[in-house]
């Protein structure tokens, strides 16, 4: 339940961030650095105010460079369940990453809208999304908690988004993809509210959790650093079509669900 009520942030500063940028469309630099400025004034009272907490001196472990680059490597021998979990998040986010990086260029190329509208076509389907993001989040934190089970929920969850990709390929209006943005909406809320609740049933070592939690976090990062390395090629192969991208990104999300019907650990 706690992880669907942080999956309600994204959705909530996704339709945010939308809105500012429609509001700020004519003027480039400012749909850049207004949403930063906001960002970074709602951080820093949390810095300011949250009481952390700290290690008496005696008890900080000494630093090395070997034992730093260690920490990101995870054996997947000792530790396959995280391993599989870590491969299921990447390959679901490189699907969210395709969807959210080329919007744009999808939106203009295939669907034909204009120039001119991509910014409010933008926001309406964000909105759509994020708006089923929050139901489903919420909704599907509370019955895995109800039921005890996780893996039936992200399994689920991530053949969803599959089936919405699916759904933004073939389309040929806005309003198609409005209706992809919906189901997306609905296997996305789900996905990070289990998968987060999953990951942490999972990790390798409980005193190093922030540690190995900031390793998996590569798996969300990730996938938005390489998407514009490997779309081109995915483009260049189908000929310039998006629905084939689309298409890869429906088959990336439901390999994120044979990937994590594979954990072992948790039910």
């Amino acid at each position: 339940m706690v992880s669907g009520v942080l999956g309600v942030c994204l959705p909530v500063a996704a339709v945010s961030g939308t809105l500012l940028v429609k509001l700020f469309a004519g003027n480039h630099l400012a749909t850049f650095l207004v949403p930063c400025g906001v960002g970074g004034f709602f951080i820093l009272p949390f810095a300011i105010v949250l009481n952390d907490r700290h290690l008496a001196m005696a008890d900080r472990p000494r630093w090395s460079l070997r034992e730093f680059a260690g920490t990101f490597y995870v054996k997947p021998r000792t530790n396959p369940d995280f391993v599989w979990a870590f491969a299921s998040r990447f390959m679901f986010l490189i699907a969210y990453a395709f969807l959210l990086t080329y919007q744009a260029f999808y939106l203009i190329d295939k669907i034909g809208s204009a120039r001119a509208d991509i910014p409010q076509q933008i926001f309406l389907g964000t909105l759509v999304q994020s708006v089923v993001v929050i139901a489903a989040s919420l909704v599907g934190g509370r019955l895995s908690d109800r039921t005890g089970r996780r893996k039936g929920f992200v399994c689920a969850a991530s053949i969803v988004y599959g089936i919405a990709m699916f759904v933004v390929a073939v389309a040929t209006t806005f309003n198609g993809l409005l209706v992809g943005m919906a189901i997306s909406g609905l296997g996305f809320g789900v996905y990070v509210a289990v998968d987060f609740a999953l990951v942490v049933d999972v990790l390798p070592h409980q005193d190093d959790n922030a540690k190995d939690l900031g390793v998996f976090n590569i798996a969300g990062a990730l996938p938005f650093s390489i998407a514009p390395a490997i779309v081109p090629a995915i483009l260049a192969i189908g000929s310039g079509g998006y629905s084939v991208l689309y298409a890869v990104a429906g088959l990336c999300a439901v390999m994120g669900a044979f990937a994590i019907w594979r954990v072992k650990g948790v039910r």
